[in-house]
């Protein structure tokens, strides 16, 4: 190293990012947060999805973009657009990962979500890092996985406790147990609570501190979302087929994974109606959902923590396959008042055009009765684990 570059602190954020934007968003925060710490580390991003180039980063943050999965509804993994076998795009990534863990060298490694990534892709990288010696290893995980009984057997299937024991320092949840106690509800046991921190949720207003002014509509609009849309048409084409509020606007951000089909067939239904308009993608869309009226979404994180740090009143119409993570999330804000709900099943125009005609929840309720003070938690572990001297073995 040049005697006149001195070594910052380096850290990895890993996301997988086969369905949406939400791991790599989250990832996008906590590099944000990271970056204001003083002094802040040097931060790479390892994502799986190559939207990730489109994003602003900070200064001293970038991104490695993998060859992308696509994942199907059943759950199941698929090459998104390389022509490999699946197991074949699983070795690559990891190849991949490991050389870029190799070179990079980092003093603490992020994890979201997967213990051991998808198609147990991190297994050798992992492994590599805790016998270098180097690296602190974190699990970061979301307020809700799904089902208990789900979750339960699917981590005992896929060895996540013996990846938990074996590789990693600590796991931090960004959440509220006192909203939903993840170590009580999926019963995960003493090993796995004595390494978990609750750190409370991620308050998404931080996105919006030094962004410069955005044009936004002048006439009061509604903003249906549907994070990267690739299963959101039919909340979309409900929402373009309702009857918005007097002197309304609606805007249906889309996400770029809606089928081409499905967006052919939106742009149609809209082709008649001078109050609606279609956005694919934006990279930061916050300032949008900020000034919206009310906002129709579905139910994941990140969406969810926009809603309830901006206090936009919120309708969620919760993804209910392959996971019941949004549903559960969803049923107990509403139960709250946080939010409204609407089933899938029970998803219509007329039920849309009821909600945004009548009395809007409680907007902003979620922030009152929800920790929300996730990312300075975060920052004050981050400083410590950084703060831990390397083994010996590690420095040479």
């Amino acid at each position: 190293m040049p005697a006149d570059i001195i070594r910052q602190k380096r850290v990895v954020l890993y996301s997988h990012d086969t369905l949406g934007f939400g791991h790599l968003r989250r990832n996008m925060l906590l590099a944000g947060a990271l970056k204001r710490m003083d002094p802040a580390p040097d931060v790479l991003m390892i994502a799986g999805m190559a939207e990730a180039g489109a994003f602003k980063l900070p200064q001293g943050v970038d991104v490695l973009t993998l060859p992308a999965y696509g994942k199907r509804a059943d759950g199941s993994y698929h090459a998104r657009s390389l022509g490999l076998e699946l197991k074949d795009l699983a070795r690559l990534r990891s190849d991949i990962i490991r050389g870029a863990l190799k070179a990079y060298d980092p003093d603490l490694v992020i994890v979201d979500n997967v213990p051991r990534g998808a198609q147990s892709e991190l297994d050798r990288p992992l492994a590599a890092l805790r016998q270098r010696g180097r690296a602190r290893i974190v699990l970061g995980l979301r307020d809700v996985i799904d089902a208990p009984e789900t979750v339960r057997a699917q981590w005992l299937k896929r060895r996540n406790f013996a990846a938990i024991r074996d590789w990693f320092d600590e796991v931090w949840v960004y959440g509220d147990p006192n909203f939903f106690d993840l170590i009580e509800e999926y019963a995960f046991g003493d090993a796995f609570a004595a390494k978990a921190h609750f750190l409370g949720y991620l308050d998404q207003r931080k996105r919006l501190e030094g962004m410069a002014p955005v044009d936004l509509p002048r006439d009061p609009y509604i903003l249906c979302a549907v994070g990267g849309g690739r299963d959101g048409a039919a909340l979309c084409r409900a929402f373009a087929g309702a009857t918005l509020p007097a002197g309304h606007r609606g805007i249906i951000l889309t996400g770029t994974q809606m089928p081409a089909a499905a967006r052919a067939q939106l742009e149609a239904s809209i082709a008649a109606r001078p109050d609606m308009e279609i956005v694919d993608f934006l990279a930061e869309p916050l300032p949008l959902m900020q000034g919206a009226a009310r906002i129709i979404a579905m139910g994941g994180y990140n969406t969810v923590t926009e809603a309830l740090s901006l206090r936009r009143p919120t309708l969620i119409v919760p993804r209910t396959r392959p996971r019941l993570e949004q549903l559960l999330r969803a049923e107990r804000l509403s139960a709250k008042g946080a939010i409204g709900m609407i089933l899938p099943e029970h998803l219509t125009p007329a039920r849309l055009t009821a909600w945004m005609a009548g009395p809007p929840p409680a907007a902003g309720l979620g922030q009152d009765m929800l920790d929300m003070g996730g990312l300075e938690r975060m920052q004050a572990r981050a400083r410590m684990l950084l703060a831990q001297p390397a083994p010996l073995e590690a420095v040479a």
